[in-house]
């Protein structure tokens, strides 16, 4: 086994000697939360957005702040009841915001030093979002719902109580919201010299029955105006029911404002076409681009779109790297991006007309997100998996970076951290997989912790140096636990071969791959062999479903949340189709059925369950229905395991408020306590 120390995940040892706290659940909603961030016209000042929660108001509130390009000190500009977002920069220096202080979205702007303060717009109760100025600062452009369907009550007005819905088509719901008949669309209006909205707002999706930008997932970076203001771009699936269902074939339409005509510009392409970006000086479009009708973790390339030759090509053919983020240089001749590389995420750049991508930054963290701030510097939102969001400055010269912002200074004072290390492990088809091992706070090598095979979902989402607030590998060391996370098959950042080859193979070689992880941790003198858990959500939770009835003895205990049980009663009853249909390999009912079916259906082994389990599932999660967790729960309670069904009525997919998430903890880790018994008392 190799092994690589993260030395710039340690504390310094002298601040090491003074800690005495640790990563808590209640830390977590105590931290304040990077958001947006734009930097102003003259390049001299970035604002951007904080999150705080109240546990005890279970809510956030987000506000803005500011900081110098240069350095200095970062200042709070707004301390509304309301939340703030949407920032824009006008040409003027002045700085626009959405506001919910008053109960619905208004437009307000204010001086770059947060005196001013003007309402410009109240919208409607419907609301707007993702609202953006054109560069010119005469345009906007936001996004609002439409009603596209009819309800019981449209079709049969004298059953005003009737409580039902009459469904005929596939994608009623998705994710965690049912079709609520509405549609987002695309509006544009112009802005009069004074800075306000003038006239009404301009549907340029009219009579149309599809979202842009994508839900649930899509915001602002999914639309885009030209230099001139005159052109929109933005990004939607114009497909409806079960069509809409089974692709991922997204386009980039242009909107002429002068002519109100509209273009396809990705016609013919038959993936996700998303996040479009005009070059500076508006001669060509650049967008990330999915070549795999259906695969929605295909490789994003950079397609990039010649209005003068009316020809596109995608610059980044042949490679591995997976793009995201997209930014054009001034003078129009570099794209840089953000790609993630063995468990990290970094900066690289290609010239516009394509030839070799390079690579910028180095170093064991995630560059989230970046803007542009100069010739040579860019603004980037930086995390570890110890260390939450923060601003640093990176010199596009030398990759050098310099902090910006310290959000959570003074929560983080004299909290310890985790020692952690990427190891690379020989998996059972002779290749190598790099492992993160995370360490107990003050670890010492002369004794014996109980481990955690964590497994990670997506099944396609990478571990990187990432901070999460779901899945926190901080506050899992903290309680005692050496954690050990693979970088599996199927994880990004290794190749397009690696991350493909889950698909259809969901119960073969990922599932031995965590296996050879744990094991090769295991032998550590440190590792207790006999306090071995396992624990995922999503793919994750399906891979611990499986392992319960393949592990051979290796694991005391069980955590599985939001997993797959069942696949054949899972497949017809999931919302997006597309990814059932690439993932699984068929439909359950095709003849002769595919070994998804008989081979890695984690109800098959069932049978051979002996290990306590512990079942979480979110009753508003449509992307694996709360029934997978009912048929996992009841087959432990019928066999007589011991077990345990925490079941949360109004969360979805992930666990979203904050009480919630505090209780969720709280199980987990008594859960744990009492079937591992570790050395250190369980979360409170």
């Amino acid at each position: 086994m190799k092994r690589l120390l993260f030395a710039g995940l340690l504390l310094p040892l002298a601040a090491a000697a003074q800690s005495s706290a640790v990563y808590t659940p209640e830390l977590l909603w105590k931290l304040g939360r990077l958001g947006e961030m734009q930097v102003s016209p003259d390049r001299k000042t970035v604002a951007y957005t904080v999150t705080r929660y109240s546990l005890a108001d279970n809510k956030g509130n987000t506000d803005i702040w500011t900081v110098p390009v240069a350095g200095g000190p970062a200042r709070q500009l707004t301390t509304t009841p309301g939340s703030e977002s949407t920032l824009n920069w006008r040409p003027d220096g002045k700085l626009t915001f959405l506001s919910s202080e008053g109960g619905s979205e208004q437009l307000y702007v204010m001086n770059a030093d947060g005196s001013g303060k003007q309402l410009l717009s109240q919208f409607p109760e419907t609301g707007v979002a993702n609202l953006k100025y054109a560069p010119t600062g005469k345009f906007i452009l936001y996004t609002q719902d439409v009603k596209t369907g009819k309800s019981v009550q449209d079709w049969f007005p004298d059953l005003p109580k009737a409580d039902a819905k009459i469904i005929d088509d596939l994608n009623y719901r998705h994710w965690n919201q049912w079709d609520d008949l509405h549609v987002g669309h695309v509006f544009f209006q112009p802005v009069g010299d004074d800075g306000k909205p003038t006239g009404y707002g301009k549907d340029v999706m009219a009579g149309e029955k599809f979202d842009a930008p994508l839900q649930p997932f899509g915001g602002n970076e999914q639309l885009a105006f030209s230099p001139d203001g005159y052109q929109l771009a933005y990004t939607s699936r114009k497909l409806t029911g079960k069509a809409e269902a089974e692709s991922t074939n997204s386009d980039i339409y242009l909107y002429d404002v002068r002519t109100g005509q509209t273009q396809n510009l990705s016609q013919g392409l038959g993936g996700y076409d998303t996040e479009p970006a005009f070059s500076p000086d508006g001669s060509k479009v650049a967008w990330l681009s999915m070549a795999t009708p259906g695969f929605e973790s295909d490789r994003n390339g950079i397609v990039v779109y010649d209005f003068k030759t009316k020809k596109r090509a995608d610059i980044t053919a042949g490679s591995e790297q997976a793009a995201a983020n997209i930014r054009w240089s001034a003078d129009g001749k570099t794209i840089y991006f953000v790609s993630v590389l063995e468990g990290t995420e970094q900066l690289f750049f290609i010239a516009s007309k394509g030839g070799k991508i390079k690579q910028l930054t180095k170093g064991v963290h995630n560059y989230n997100a970046f803007e542009l701030a100069g010739k040579d510097v860019a603004i980037a939102n930086k995390t570890t998996q110890a260390q939450p969001a923060d601003l640093v400055r990176i010199d596009l010269k030398t990759g050098r970076e310099t902090p910006l912002t310290r959000i959570n200074e003074q929560e983080l004072a004299g909290v310890k951290t985790s020692r952690t290390e990427a190891r690379w492990v020989k998996t059972t088809d002779g290749k190598q997989m790099q492992v993160y091992v995370i360490y107990p706070p003050d670890f010492d090598p002369s004794k014996k912790y109980p481990a955690l095979l964590y497994c990670q979902g997506g099944p396609q989402s990478p571990i990187t140096q990432a901070f999460s607030y779901r899945w926190n590998f901080q506050l899992l060391a903290a309680n005692g636990y050496i954690v050990v996370a693979p970088n599996r098959r199927g994880l990004p950042g290794f190749g397009t071969e690696w991350n493909n080859s889950i698909s259809g193979d969901w119960g073969g070689q990922p599932i031995r791959d965590y296996l050879s992880a744990i094991d090769a941790v295991s032998a550590e003198p440190y590792v207790d062999k006999a306090r071995l858990g396992c624990v995922g959500a999503s793919y994750g939770g399906y891979s611990v479903y499986l392992l319960a009835g393949k592990h051979e003895g290796r694991f005391k205990t069980f955590i599985a949340h939001c997993g797959l049980y069942n696949l054949t009663s899972w497949y017809p009853s999931t919302e997006e189709m597309f990814f059932a249909k690439q993932d699984i390999g068929a439909a359950p009912w095709e003849t002769p059925q595919h070994k998804s079916y008989t081979e890695f259906n984690p109800q098959l082994f069932a049978k051979n369950w002996d290990t306590p389990i512990l079942v979480i599932h979110g009753g508003k999660d449509f992307r694996v229905p709360e029934g997978q967790g009912m048929e996992a729960f009841g087959t432990a309670q019928l066999r007589g395991i011991p077990s345990r069904f925490l079941y949360f009525p109004n969360e979805g997919h992930w666990i979203s408020k904050p009480q919630n998430s505090v209780l969720w903890n709280r199980v987990f880790f008594e859960w744990l306590s009492r079937t591992l018994r570790p050395e250190v008392p369980a979360a409170k």
